[in-house]
This record gives C-alpha cells, structure tokens and sequence, in this order.
C-alpha cells in the first residue's frame, strides 16, 4: 500500500473476496468482490443472508455522526473518538470526514492498523515501552513529516525504557510527543497518582532528547465512585496540572505550538466540556481534546443509560445502531425457546442481548414477552411469556449493549438502510 492515498487504500476493501470468512453473509455470494455484493444492494431478510448477522444501521450510524461532530464544535473542543470501539478504518475515515481532529487507540497493533489506511494523527491513550513498537513508530515519523502522534507516560521507569528503546532504533528524526497521564485516584487504572509524581515524570521526559512533553491527559471513567462532583473534582486536577506544568515552563521544548489536555470517554464527556471550559489561558493554544468512542453506533444498554445524552437531553440524543438477527431453533417448552446466537456473536460482559422485534413471514412485531436469560457459546437462551407466540424459524432482532464487545466478533458488518437493503460492509480489524 505504499504511496497510495487514503481513499484508494480504503476503496481497495472492496476488492476483498466474500467466503467462509465472514459470518452470515449469503452462501451464494462466495467469490464475489465486497464491492460486488453492496452493488447487488441485497435485502437483509430475503437476500439470502444466514443467522445469526449483525447489522449496522445506516440513517443510526449517520446521526450519530453528525450529533458528536455538533458537539465538539458547540463546546470548543477538538475530537479523537476512541478508535479500539470499532477497529473499522472506514468509520475511522467517516469520523475524520465528520470533523474528528484524529483518532485515539490503546495498542501498537490498533497504531499499525490506523496507519495503514492513512490516519495522520494518532493518540495513543497507554503508555508505550515495547522497543519494537517504538522503534516502528520512530521510523514511522521519520518517513511522514506529516504524521502526529501522541501517548501517555505515567512512571519515571516508563520515561527510561521509551529513552533506551528509541536511542537503541537509531537516531530519531523526531521526538516522541507524550503527555503525563494523571489517574483518576487510588485503586484506579493506569496513570501517576499525585500531583508531585506528574512533576518527577515530566522531569524525566525533560532529561531526555527522544521525548517531548506536549501536555496532560488521562480518563474520568476511572474515577473511583464517580459521580458528576466526583468527576469534575478530578478534571480540576487535570485543568490544574496543566496550568501549573506551564507556569513552570514545561512546556516550552522548541516547536511546541500548543499544549495538549485530554480526557473523555462515553459517559462523562459533559463534565470534559464543562470543566476544559474553565481552563485559563495558557501561554500557548491549547489542544482540548475529546477521546469518547462508544457513540459510533451507541448501544441499547450501557451506554444508552450512562450517556450523558440522558442528563443534557437539549443536546441531543444519540441512537443504537446495532441490531443482531438469530433465529428461533428450538421451542422445547410453552416457556423456553433457543435462538441461533450467542456469546461468539453478541456482547454479553456488561448486559445480556434485548429482544427487540419479531419477525416472521408476516411482517415484524414488537418481541412482548421475550427475554435472553443467558447465553452459551452459540445459543441464546430464551424465556418466553403466556402469549408470547414464538415459533421456529422466527427471526429475532436483538439490541446489544457495550459496542467495543459487539463490533470484535464481526469481521464484515452489513450497513443497512431502514427498509433492509444493505448498501455497504463494514471491514473491522481485531
């Protein structure tokens, strides 16, 4: 893929073939391109598609789209959703497309990923001290004058292997650009736990001419018992750092054009904006940016009761845009029934799937009365109420809940519009 541009790389998906690879796409599109099968614009439910399938709504995927793009502009914030929920360099593209500044992901192979299809700006939300990646990354900079990367540092002992590493690939044409990683309390994930500790970290990356600190970041999620005062407590702290890491002239390493303070997954991204609001004016522009991920496709469980939607409901509303078809296999009892899915094809470590639709021959019906009480490997267990009337050979439309679980057991997602016709795939890379 060398010297190919963005589009010709993801234009280049749909010369992929269609085979066993990809569950429940229809048996009698085997050899076909990608890019043959969406010009068919088959229907989801009579175009020969098997169960179980997951589907991607597109009118859903759009709004959401065009709902988070409004929002970061509304509060003066820069965008870098959280690339590992999809690992779909398409909808990478979409979010660029729709004002993202760049995107964020957790892994050197997610990095590998995002640059193969030409994304230019990668945060990396962890702290990186694997020599091959970092001599990868080193090498990747200094073939791209273009390309922006940032990551975490959260230890003085992170500060020197990133050092040993980058000095053992070569000289480095450039260095790498790191933000110290505040956590958010004691017993929390990653990240350094004091304000003291921050200072002996940046110090460090001062010692060092292979990294160059451009700010501060770190997660509200993790705030232990987080709640709206809990969480902006927290994002004081980070606001704080910054301001104190530039008064102390931190920031001030040659070509430095601005400072860079993140934070913001899917549930608190309100209290990113109201308190990066806050922040006083640094001695350069600061980068403000918004790391929130889930709200690609949303969800019908997490998230839908976590987003902060729910609490500033004039802002807006995002909509689940995953739908997952099985099919009743077996109606052993008046009570009980199995669908043709499980826990190889629908999310199940934060909620179990929602029965949603029915459909049968005569059209779709609301799912009253059925419930997933469990899941195995690739059954779903079901329990159905007195008048439920579910029969083998139904299909059953399901919401999910936590999309970074939905989208890794899809290596192709069928993007369809409202009537069924499914106009695109979505490729994912886990």
């Amino acid at each position: 893929m060398a010297g190919d541009t963005t589009a010709e790389r993801l234009a280049a998906l749909a010369d992929e073939r269609v085979d066993h690879r990809f569950k429940g796409l229809p048996p009698d599109a085997e050899g076909l391109t990608v890019g043959e099968l969406a010009a068919e614009r088959r229907n989801l439910f009579t175009g020969g598609f098997t169960t179980p399938v997951l589907a991607l709504s597109a009118e859903r995927l759009e709004h959401n789209l065009r709902l988070m793009e409004t929002y970061a502009q509304r509060h003066g914030l820069a965008f870098a959703p959280h690339g590992k929920t999809s690992m779909a360099p398409q909808l990478f593209q979409r979010q660029i497309e729709h004002g993202a500044w760049g995107i964020t992901l957790a892994v050197p192979h997610q990095v590998r990923v995002a640059r193969a299809f030409g994304v230019r700006r990668i945060f990396l939300a962890n702290e990186l001290v694997d020599p091959a990646a970092l001599a990868w990354i080193s090498a990747q900079l200094a073939a791209d004058p273009g390309f922006r990367f940032v990551c975490y540092v959260d230890s003085v002992r992170g500060v020197e292997l990133m050092d040993a590493a980058l000095r053992a690939s070569g000289d480095p044409a450039r260095p790498v650009d790191v933000v110290v990683e505040l956590g958010a309390g004691e017993g929390a994930r990653t990240g350094v736990r004091t304000e003291a500790g921050c200072a002996a970290v940046a110090d460090a990356v001062a010692g060092v001419d292979t990294l160059r600190l451009v700010g501060v970041a770190g997660y509200e999620g993790e705030v232990p018992d987080a709640d709206p005062e809990r969480v902006r407590t927290w994002l004081r702290r980070l606001t704080a750092l910054a301001a104190d890491f530039d008064k102390a002239g931190r920031f001030d390493a040659a070509g430095l054009d601005e400072i860079v303070v993140s934070a913001g997954g899917s549930a608190w991204f309100d209290a990113v904006a109201d308190v990066f609001a806050e922040l006083p004016e640094l001695s350069l522009p600061v980068l403000k940016l918004l790391r929130s991920g889930a709200y690609v496709s949303h969800d019908d469980g997490h998230y839908r009761e976590v987003t902060p939607f729910v609490r500033v409901p004039e802002e807006g509303a995002l909509h689940p845009a995953f739908r997952l078809w099985a099919q009743v296999v077996s109606r052993p009892s008046a009570g009980q029934a199995f669908a043709n899915a499980g826990k190889r094809d629908a999310a199940y470590d934060l909620d179990l799937p929602e029965v949603q639709v029915v459909r049968t021959r005569e059209g779709e019906r609301p799912a009253d009365g059925v419930t997933v009480t469990s899941l195995s490997d690739q059954h779903a267990w079901i329990r159905t109420d007195e008048g439920a009337g579910l029969e083998v050979g139904d299909w059953l439309g399901m919401g999910l809940s936590h999309p970074c679980t939905s989208f890794d057991k899809w290596q192709l997602i069928p993007l369809v519009e409202q009537d069924g016709t499914v106009v695109d795939y979505i490729r994912t890379y886990f």
